[in-house]
């Protein structure tokens, strides 16, 4: 396997998770490269179901680097909740010490962070973006802002106070006089500062240059992406989005490593679409059949617990993935989902109910989308089980017939067909 990015190429929630877990066998490297723990991904492995949120899913193996990239922000708090429920459940400290890495340039999320994110949120009313309330979006605007702190700071203690003299005071007044929240104080914010550079103390890896240039060189690196391409803060459905980049193209930044080292990007996609939150959703099902989809597939926020919006598989959605995206093949996971059905949907364009007219393409502007409908095609159902499938030719006719209607719509190949949650469930085509 060349350098691999995953992206998840629809509203997030995908399953990246199983498909990096099941590729991160075949890297030395694995990098998360965006994101925070707004972000939640679940891997079954050996009967046993890992949450993963912030800490990338190649952990599980014994012999990879896991890096926290510089893209990452880390609200310490959920970092350290996160590593001590994969330590009950087995996964050591001595083997996190030795594999897991943080980049000392990822930013830190603050607790006025947090408290901004909530009271902004509940501000917006019935407008509301449909955020985690995990502080994500205030760590990036303080990010671009130039007044983030970040991991390498708190292991400073003059850089931390040079830069906490500039932060506050103009902190202070945004959270009392447009917040009405609390102020902090410098040796409050110095106290909070302490207990979290002792809890990143044992992953920070200020030798990343090093690390990551001989990995560039001798070794197969696995860029690992939160959230999807439709949440993305550039290309996504604006202002319904995350505030980084899932893109591959944000997998080079992220990873500091650059975009000539990624070889080939990997989209992952249900076999519907799902989509937790606010925001538009085209083919979204709230009938029985979308009840029926979100029952099979638990659909459920691994974050959130938020049941999920369900619809049939958006082809318009895809085709945009793919372009933006820079996706090169598809991982399509959750095909079993359909194995009683009688028939499936699959939306290959829009309709403007007002105008008429017929698109492929899809409409950037968010707000028009209450506008369009999907225009659909019908597939026969298989009506079999596909969970003990092992190979391409082995699924039901109808499947295979499905399945290659979404090549042609999405307009890349798909290599990887999920038909269940634990690593033996995959056809690799």
């Amino acid at each position: 396997m060349e350098n691999t990015v995953v992206v998840g190429a629809q509203f997030g929630d995908e399953g990246k998770a199983k498909i990096t877990d099941l590729l991160a066998a075949r890297a030395d490297v694995v990098i998360r490269y965006q994101g925070g723990s707004n972000a939640g991904h679940t891997v079954v492995h050996n009967g046993i179901k890992y949450k993963f949120h912030l800490i990338p899913s190649g952990i599980l193996y014994e012999d990879k680097i896991c890096f926290l990239g510089a893209g990452v922000v880390i609200k310490p708090d959920d970092f350290e909740k996160e590593l001590n429920e994969l330590i009950e459940q087995g996964v050591s400290k001595e083997h996190f010490k030795s594999a897991l890495k943080i980049h000392p340039l990822a930013h830190v999320t603050m607790p006025w962070h947090t408290e901004i994110d909530g009271y902004s949120e509940n501000a917006l009313g019935k407008n509301k973006i449909g955020t985690t309330k995990k502080g994500i979006g205030p760590t990036y605007t303080d990010k671009y802002a130039r007044s983030g702190i970040r991991v390498e700071d708190l292991f400073n203690e003059k850089t931390l106070s040079i830069k906490l003299d500039a932060i506050l005071p103009l902190k202070n007044k945004m959270l009392a006089n447009v917040y009405g929240l609390k102020e902090y104080s410098k040796d409050k914010v110095l106290s909070i500062c302490k207990g979290y550079r002792e809890i990143f103390a044992p992953y920070v890896c200020f030798e990343w240059q090093k690390i990551l240039d001989e990995a560039k060189r001798n070794k197969t690196i696995l860029f690992e992406g939160a959230q999807g391409v439709l949440l993305d803060i550039d290309y996504g459905t604006y202002p319904y989005v995350t505030s980084s980049n899932p893109v591959a193209g944000g997998a080079g930044v992220g990873a500091s490593v650059g975009p000539l080292a990624i070889k080939e990007v990997v989209g992952v996609f249900k076999a519907y679409i799902t989509r937790v939150g606010e925001g538009p959703f085209v083919t979204e099902l709230t009938d029985e059949v979308g009840r029926k989809i979100q029952e099979i597939g638990a659909e459920f926020g691994v974050t959130t617990g938020r049941a999920r919006r369900c619809g049939w598989f958006d082809g318009v959605i895809a085709k945009y993935s793919v372009l933006v995206g820079g996706i090169s093949s598809i991982a399509l996971t959750k095909l079993d989902v359909f194995d009683t059905f009688d028939e499936i949907k699959l939306c290959t364009k829009y309709k403007n109910v007002k105008t008429g007219e017929v698109t492929e393409f899809y409409p950037t502007n968010v707000y028009t989308h209450c506008d369009y409908e999907p225009v659909y095609e019908t597939f026969k159902g298989w009506k079999a089980d596909t969970t003990e499938v092992k190979s391409f030719d082995e699924l039901p006719e109808n499947a295979k017939i499905y399945l290659k209607r979404l090549e042609e719509v999405c307009g890349a190949p798909i290599k990887i067909v999920s038909t269940g949650p634990d690593r033996n469930q995959t056809i690799f085509v």
